[in-house]
């Protein structure tokens, strides 16, 4: 049976953008969607180019309202804003499985291109990672 996932933050333009990216690569069954509580006129820049890195084009996403889905029901909501930083969206809808998975947020990146770039890669490999274990647990029921 298909899965569906929600990824929320706040500004719904890099940490849950390329978390949807990196599941819907990990599995084309589940149905995954993203949104913010605040959404951003685009997806970032700097997610985009870190994605292609890796071969995932979210390019043609585009920040939604979280508002979008209250009325679907969902299997998943994962929540991925830095808790010390942020507070968390809180998804209304129905929903079977909540978690919460924090990173910090790459768009508060200073300096350099270089240097903004740096962190956009690590934040990048860290929601790689996250998301691969989780995707995993999900499907073994672990």
């Amino acid at each position: 049976m298909k899965q569906s996932v929600l990824i929320l933050c706040t500004g719904n333009s890099c940490r849950s953008q390329m978390a949807e990216g990196f599941l819907r690569s990990f599995d084309p069954e589940l149905e995954v969607f993203s949104a913010g509580t605040k959404p951003a006129e685009a997806v970032h820049t700097l997610a985009v180019a870190v994605m292609r890195e890796e071969w995932i084009d979210i390019g043609g996403y585009r920040p939604k309202s979280v508002d979008a889905f209250t009325s679907r029901p969902f299997d998943w909501v994962v929540t991925v804003c830095d808790g010390a930083k942020e507070s968390c969206p809180v998804f209304t809808g129905e929903v079977k499985h909540r978690v919460h998975i924090g990173f910090d947020d790459p768009a508060e990146a200073e300096g350099s291109r270089e240097e903004q770039l740096a962190v956009f890669r690590r934040v990048r490999d860290e929601i790689n990672l996250r998301f691969r274990r989780f995707c995993n647990e999900m499907q073994t029921g672990g």
